[in-house]
């Protein structure tokens, strides 16, 4: 026996006592993927003649018809070369032997199986969760942000846009704009949690979804560099976003003592605005600013997506969306 015979041989037998009759995995299955791997690592070297379907099948006390057919198998995937009256040998060039393509794959495997291992997983039950793995790439998933303003709204969805799965899409339209003209291409739609009940008026048959937001880490620096003493003016341009303006000032502001909030179009404004050495205004009160003097201090209070919610509500709830069919409007294009 030659060396080279040898050699295979002995990886023969290894196939053979891998070969566990009682694994959840067919044999056929076992057979053919560790013929494969024998092959790809050049176990089984270009140009070795493998054991007959007989002879095999009698090693391993299983049907020739499952030999055979294992055979044929690895002949169509270019493998194995039938010879008429010679037998069955190892495709010459062992292409995939020195493929690195394929000494990458089972490394990748080599580290699979360690990491399935530590997971308390067996070789065959990976097997057979590999066999269930659909190989179909993964619906990506179109996200409409929606707000009150355009800046800060395209603000929030170049924040979320950072964290989607590639493939995934988002834009970003105001909330008088999807009243008019309602989205019929979107599967989910986020927006400020203020925002939810008019949304999903507007959009009831798709997935609608609060955002939590958090002032920016400008604003924060901002806020924190109020002196303690200052006379500030806090004015927002919705009367429902003045009660968590105020408590986000005073989380990032609590030193603050002399804090007066103020609403568009409410009494006192102007007197407010003149005896301020501090105005902090919401997203949209920018106009303010043309009537301030050069000695008051004034910032936007801008938020941005809360990471914690980003990667708790909206990172899951986008792959639920994925998950499911698509919306009604949606199937409708």
């Amino acid at each position: 026996m030659t060396q080279q015979q040898d050699i295979f041989e002995r990886a023969m037998d290894r196939i053979i006592q891998a070969i566990d009759r009682k694994s959840s995995v067919s044999l056929s299955v076992q057979l053919r993927g560790a013929l494969e791997f024998g092959i790809a690592s050049g176990e089984l070297p270009a140009d070795a003649r493998l054991p007959s379907v007989r002879a095999l099948a009698a090693r391993l006390k299983i049907s020739p018809v499952t030999v055979s057919n294992v055979y044929a198998a690895l002949q169509t995937s270019g493998l194995v070369d039938g010879r008429v009256g010679s037998g069955t040998f190892v495709s010459g060039g062992g292409s995939r032997a020195t493929d690195g393509r394929f000494r990458q794959l089972d490394q990748q495997i080599a580290e699979l199986l360690t990491l399935a291992k530590s997971c308390g997983v067996s070789a065959s039950e990976l097997a057979v969760r590999i066999s269930m793995t659909s190989t179909a790439q993964p619906r990506p998933v179109r996200t409409l942000m929606v707000g009150n303003f355009t800046d800060a709204t395209r603000a929030y969805a170049d924040e979320l846009r950072a964290h989607l799965p590639e493939g995934d899409q988002i834009e970003a339209a105001v909330l008088e704009d999807i009243a008019a003209a309602p989205p019929r291409d979107v599967d989910l739609v986020i927006v400020p949690k203020t925002l939810l009940a008019k949304a999903r008026e507007i959009l009831p048959d798709v997935e609608v979804i609060g955002l939590t937001l958090i002032p920016n880490e400008a604003t924060r620096v901002a806020l924190a560099s109020i002196p303690p003493d200052a006379k500030t003016l806090a004015y927002s341009y919705f009367p429902g976003f003045v009660t968590i303006m105020k408590a986000g000032i005073l989380r990032f502001a609590p030193h603050v003592t002399q804090l007066t909030m103020k609403v568009r179009d409410e009494a006192g404004v102007a007197e407010a605005m003149q005896s301020a050495d501090v105005v902090i205004y919401a997203t949209g009160a920018d106009y303010l600013r043309h009537d301030l003097r050069p000695e008051q201090v004034a910032f936007e209070y801008r938020h941005t997506p809360d990471i914690h919610a980003i990667r708790t509500e909206i990172l899951p709830a986008i792959e639920t969306c994925r998950a499911s069919p698509k919306s009604t409007k949606a199937a409708a294009e």
